[in-house]
């Protein structure tokens, strides 16, 4: 009962926030995973029960729009107060498994960003070096070649630490360095899964389903480190070769990890106006208004355990932008 009132008085709070300063303002969430349970190597990610509760109260507390909707009346200044917008990046086949089912169970709609180099490619270089991790058969693993000497593989939390670490050490190098670490590391684990990205028969599932299908470039690089002729064929590919499998356009992009100067500049947000795209998103977390730049979008990824910190969170960034 205490609940109750207090969410309902926070959904009065998020209107106000929503609309303070006269002019509507739009909350684009972004995920990665809807992972089966709890996982300690990936601590980050949403799994069913999470995903679940937080779906129903979008559902029954704000306004869930389609990206496209969103987008235009983010720019005609028409959004309804507390309105939102869901997305996920990367292209994991549990968007397809665990995702959709609860967002059709709320008649919620998402849009889903994918880089294409990894359908049917069983898993990203990143979840090679989580998987890895997991499981070496060691207490120990020698990493001194990136400067991190030798750490402990005890425990899970060890494990899940030791995972962190090294993926912040690789995830700024070219995609084929990167590429060649993630694949040295595996060689010495055993049963890493091959499963983890959609197929591309999921993903023209995922279309049928009424989902919006984005743009996420190729091979999920980092854009900032790559030359204009590279980073250009990366976006323009990715929207080529997804307009091609689902005959739909492709209509909207997200940088892969989307922090502006570390991992994409503005030389990338005019390749991606002119590819064209409708709009472009990034990870800078915080919610967009009317004066935004649509080639930079700003997204938020929920990490919040209980719905009332949920519903905090969300009126504070409300507030916080404008």
């Amino acid at each position: 009962m205490m609940q109750a009132l207090a969410l309902s008085l926070l959904t009065h709070c998020a209107t106000w926030a929503s609309t303070r300063g006269g002019q509507n303002k739009l909350f684009i969430l972004i995920y990665h995973q809807v992972l089966d349970a709890p996982d300690v190597m990936r601590p980050g990610e949403a799994d069913i029960a999470s995903f679940s509760w937080q779906m129903q109260l979008l559902a029954r507390h704000f306004n869930v729009l389609p990206l496209a909707e969103a987008v235009a009346r983010l720019q005609d200044r028409s959004l309804p107060p507390r309105a939102v917008t869901i997305t996920f990046d990367d292209g994991y086949a549990d968007n397809l498994r665990n995702a959709v089912p609860i967002l059709k169970q709320q008649n919620l709609s998402a849009t889903f960003f994918i880089a294409s180099g990894y359908l049917e490619g069983g898993r990203m270089w990143n979840d090679t070096v989580i998987e890895a991790i997991r499981n070496l058969p060691q207490p120990e693993v020698d990493l001194s070649a990136f400067g991190l000497g030798v750490m402990p593989l005890v425990s899970p939390a060890q494990r899940a630490a030791t995972a962190r670490t090294l993926l912040k050490c690789l995830k700024h190098l070219p995609p084929e360095q990167r590429l060649a670490h993630s694949q040295a590391l595996a060689a010495q684990a055993t049963a890493l899964p091959d499963d983890l990205m959609l197929t591309r028969a999921q993903l023209r599932e995922l279309h049928a389903q009424g989902m919006e299908i984005g743009g996420h470039t190729v091979n999920h690089p980092i854009l900032a480190t790559l030359d204009k002729a590279t980073a250009t064929a990366e976006i323009a590919e990715n929207k080529a070769y997804l307009e091609q499998l689902l005959a739909a356009p492709i209509r909207f992009f997200a940088y892969p990890n989307g922090r502006l100067g570390d991992d994409y500049l503005l030389a990338h947000r005019d390749i991606a106006k002119a590819c064209p795209y409708q709009a472009a998103f990034s990870t800078h977390p915080g919610v967009a208004t009317a004066a935004s730049d649509v080639w930079q979008l700003p997204r938020f990824t929920p990490w919040d355990a209980t719905p009332l910190r949920f519903m905090l969170r969300m009126v504070w960034l409300y507030l916080k932008g404008g």
